[in-house]
């Protein structure tokens, strides 16, 4: 059951204009930061030259393109979650999935996949510019799978909390804000806790340890450590819990 839920999620997904928007536009303001990256790694050639251990076209080209995509897709991420149960409430069909014989963890598991499933071949697409390098020279792969591993495991938790923010609520732009809301907190925490002198030390390393690019940015450049693992795994399974519970919740208000 939650395999056909996910297709339908996916289905819809495709049948909308939106998702084939979001692919041609991702696509397109990528393709001018590749290629701008390319023009940069090609002007600093001279100097690399010289240096001995200098980083290489992954480093300079598709880290950075890496980087500069999970911004774009923080923005993207709530436009599609925002209607994952928001939607059916208010279309009314919300009633009919609780009052059905799936239980609500098939219904979250289901919807959670699909959207997965499509940001996955969001992941695939933009992998596709780093690995065309291939034709004219040579690329770290296991750096690249860092990268595409990484990103797939942020935009998972971006999928994640958009879903319970979505669950709280019939109407799909408050679900939308709210998951932009939190997801750019976790996003810029670290960042503004580490300059703030005046934050014990125990506190900025609470909100160093929550923050989202603390955990992305070493897997973007090819590093992976259990640490980053273990807290993409917390945060998408207490979202993803969180949301069953609230299901539930109205559920039995029915």
């Amino acid at each position: 059951m939650i395999w056909s839920i996910a297709l339908r999620e996916l289905r819809s997904l495709f049948l909308s204009p939106l998702a084939w928007c979001i692919l041609a536009v991702l696509q397109f303001i990528l393709y001018l930061v590749f290629a701008s990256n390319i023009e940069t790694f090609f002007k600093l050639q001279p100097q690399l030259a010289v240096i001995q251990g200098a980083p290489g076209a992954t480093d300079l080209i598709v880290a950075p393109l890496f980087e500069f995509a999970r911004i774009l897709l923080l923005m993207i991420c709530p436009l599609l979650t925002m209607r994952l149960i928001s939607e059916e409430r208010r279309n009314g069909t919300l009633n009919l999935l609780l009052s059905s014989p799936v239980s609500m963890t098939e219904i979250i598991l289901g919807k959670y996949l699909g959207i997965v499933i499509f940001l996955i071949i969001l992941v695939l697409q933009i992998s596709l510019m780093p690995l065309s390098l291939l034709m004219g020279t040579s690329i770290d792969m296991g750096k690249l799978f860092a990268g595409m591993m990484g990103q797939v495991l942020l935009l998972a938790s971006f999928a994640a909390a958009g879903l319970y923010f979505s669950s709280l609520t019939n109407n799909p732009v408050i679900a939308a804000i709210t998951t932009f809301a939190l997801l750019i907190f976790l996003f810029i925490i670290d960042s503004v806790t580490g300059t703030n002198l005046n934050a014990g030390e125990s506190k900025s390393e609470f909100f160093s340890y929550i923050s989202l690019i603390k955990h992305s940015t070493p897997m973007l450049r090819g590093i992976v450590n259990s640490t980053d693992l273990v807290f993409f795994i917390l945060f998408i399974v207490s979202f993803i819990s969180l949301s069953i519970r609230q299901l539930d919740s109205q559920r039995l208000q029915k």
